[in-house]
């Protein structure tokens, strides 16, 4: 019988994806979906689940036999910003369900994503190394370093084996964005094919790491299918795809569509995103477990308008 999975946070931006990819390799049946809301999308077992509900989670794993589980469940950089101290609550407490599941020996295998938001003012901006200084300046960034400081700790403490990737910016045509700094690399491929037309909330030059969706998965997958050996970082590894402005990605944008035009009106945004690396060094993650990333900017920008494109063209059979 093979392992039976819990995706915490399914109707996310990472958990739709990564939901189907899973159900490929492992089985419609062993891949679990489940959200604080239901879903008629899930095309397979489905649970609702509120993170926070303690009882709830052990019920669910009783009941289909969890072997491993995906908490994807958060309030990302931008809306956290918001609602802080409900922003902590959810992110934490959230961690803390799902370790204590570990620690109890119910769950063999947990992945928690942490993400670039951990780095701040003072961390190097160039190919920021695994092992920095990490001083984030917004509360999602604060609850993902204390995030992996208690995966490390519940790794070297209970054995618990729990495994993390520092996510960069992830741009994704199939779902729409969810409150992320990184979002406007969603936004404009829409607004582009929709609008021919787009204001960002970023300034020109502003250099963000950034990642395909296609890659953040596949890195995720490849994680956990690791042997525990081979995963020496218990507190979340740096992974990178490649790095652009939103001069560059419009630039890229324009060589398909030449009349393109985008406009710049930075918000709050800006600041965050001027606490954050401009290129990751991730050769841990290489020289670990094999990491390496399928898609250039070219490639991913003529994938995003080609399905774009697509989603907004129902009417077209292919």
């Amino acid at each position: 019988m093979g392992q039976k999975i819990l995706v915490i946070g399914s109707g996310g931006q990472i958990g739709m994806e990564l939901i189907q990819k899973l159900r490929i390799m492992h089985g419609t049946d062993h891949v679990i979906a489940s959200d604080i809301r239901s879903s008629d999308s899930s095309n397979g077992p489905f649970e609702v689940l509120d993170v926070m509900d303690k009882s709830r989670l052990h019920e669910i794993v009783d009941k289909h036999g969890i072997d491993q589980i995906y908490l994807l469940a958060a309030l990302l950089s931008a809306t956290a910003e918001k609602n802080p101290v409900y922003a902590w609550k959810l992110n934490m407490e959230s961690l803390f369900h799902v370790l204590e599941l570990g620690r109890e020996k119910k769950i063999s295998r947990i992945f928690w994503p942490s993400s670039i938001a951990v780095f701040g003012p003072e961390t190097p901006r160039n190919h920021t190394p695994q092992h920095t200084v990490t001083d984030p300046s917004t509360v999602y960034g604060i609850s993902k370093l204390a995030g992996e400081r208690w995966c490390e700790y519940y790794h070297s403490k209970y054995g618990v084996d729990v495994r993390s990737i520092r996510y960069p910016g992830l741009i994704s045509y199939s779902s729409p964005p969810g409150g992320g700094t990184t979002d406007y690399a969603v936004h404009v491929f829409w607004e582009a094919l929709k609008n021919m037309q787009y204001e960002c909330f970023l300034a020109s030059d502003t250099v963000l790491p950034m990642m395909y969706m296609e890659d953040a998965i596949r890195a995720t997958m490849e994680l956990m299918e690791a042997p525990a050996s081979q995963v020496r970082i218990r507190s979340s590894y740096n992974v990178a795809g490649f790095s652009f402005s939103p001069a560059e990605i419009a630039a890229e944008i324009q060589k398909h569509l030449p009349s393109f035009a985008i406009r710049y009106a930075p918000d709050f945004r800006q600041q965050i995103a001027a606490t954050w690396p401009q290129s990751i060094d991730d050769h841990a993650a290489r020289s670990d477990w094999g990491w390496k990333p399928r898609y250039s900017l070219e490639e991913m920008t003529a994938d995003m308008l080609k399905n774009v494109e697509r989603l907004l063209s129902p009417s077209i059979t292919h």
